[in-house]
């Protein structure tokens, strides 16, 4: 029986580890085969606090996870199956074993939605990229391109026109969703080209980006683009299919209740709907989508855990 069991290992899990160990909370956290989170398809970090010269995506998750392993928790690298929270205490599914908990953590976090194109996934890192406030720094004085037709598309595009030459944004339908005011911000903007009804069939270079292939899907008509740098911001996938009352193992349970986009739906800052079980970083959060506010939000997310474990 633990007392926290926490399922995730991005900056999320492993910062809410922190603090529910150096709690004295005895503590498990279901990293994932593939531990780590977003970070983790990342190269250089620059915005995270305490490394002014940046770190790798990696070393930082590593460098991370290592001050949890060094408080205690449990850890252990398997992937969450499903979850009994329709009773307490709670019942968490993984790798064919049942682990009991009185409070769970969710922090499953978010992918990133990638146009799967020849060329794309080798490039991640490498002039493909999902977030401008990340990486639009590395791009000063290229030519870019962002793909989507959001206010997140258009924000990232306006991000990157600080930095960048130009910034083209393609989009596959004939007109933008974003709201209007953000596309005026965006037309006002001198470096902003605007390329509709079109999408990105291959990414190509030898090391790096070095230029598209754009298919008119009007006209079916093909063409190449030279370019250094291209932003994908389509959206993003929560990870939380199976925590879902509707769908996935869970079907037929009591469920976390979910947004239309599939993210968690908070109240008071970090509680689910079901009492005793928490939910810290992207999973929820639509909006930043930053490591620093997982990381804040998984510190959250622990000294709740702590307080309703105390109260009980």
């Amino acid at each position: 029986m633990y007392d926290v069991i926490i399922i995730g290992s991005g900056p999320a899990g492993l910062t809410a580890a922190i603090y529910t160990t150096r709690a004295n909370l005895k503590t498990l956290v279901i990293a994932g085969s593939k531990w780590g989170g977003q970070l983790m398809l990342t190269t250089l970090v620059e915005n995270y606090p305490g490394f002014p010269e940046g770190i790798q995506g990696p070393d930082l998750m590593m460098a991370i996870r290592k001050q949890a392993e060094h408080h205690g928790p449990e850890i252990v690298d398997v992937d969450f199956k499903e979850g009994e929270l329709s009773k307490w205490p709670f019942k968490i599914l993984a790798d064919g074993k049942t682990f009991e908990g009185k409070s769970v953590i969710i922090a499953t976090g978010a992918d990133t939605k990638w146009l799967d194109v020849p060329g794309e996934k080798e490039k991640i890192g490498r002039g493909v990229s999902s977030c401008a406030p990340c990486d639009a720094p590395f791009f000063k004085d290229k030519n870019t391109i962002v793909v989507g037709g959001g206010d997140s598309a258009m924000e990232e595009a306006l991000v990157l026109a600080k930095f960048a030459t130009s910034v083209t944004m393609v989009h596959r339908r004939d007109e933008f969703r974003a709201s209007k005011i953000m596309q005026d911000r965006a037309r006002q903007n001198p470096k902003m080209k605007f390329i509709l009804n079109t999408e990105i069939i291959e990414i190509f270079g030898k090391d790096k980006v070095e230029g598209v292939k754009l298919k008119n899907n009007k006209t079916n008509e093909t063409s190449e683009m030279p370019i250094d740098g291209v932003f994908v911001a389509i959206g993003h996938l929560p990870n939380t299919g199976v925590f879902s009352a509707k769908g996935g193992s869970a079907s037929g349970r009591k469920g976390i209740d979910l947004d239309e986009q599939g993210f968690v739906i908070v109240h008071n800052h970090t509680k689910t709907n079901i009492e005793g079980v928490f939910v810290a970083g992207d999973v929820h959060d639509s909006h930043y989508k930053q490591a620093v506010t997982a990381a804040g939000f998984g510190c959250m997310a622990a000294l709740e855990a702590e307080r309703w474990l105390s109260n009980q």
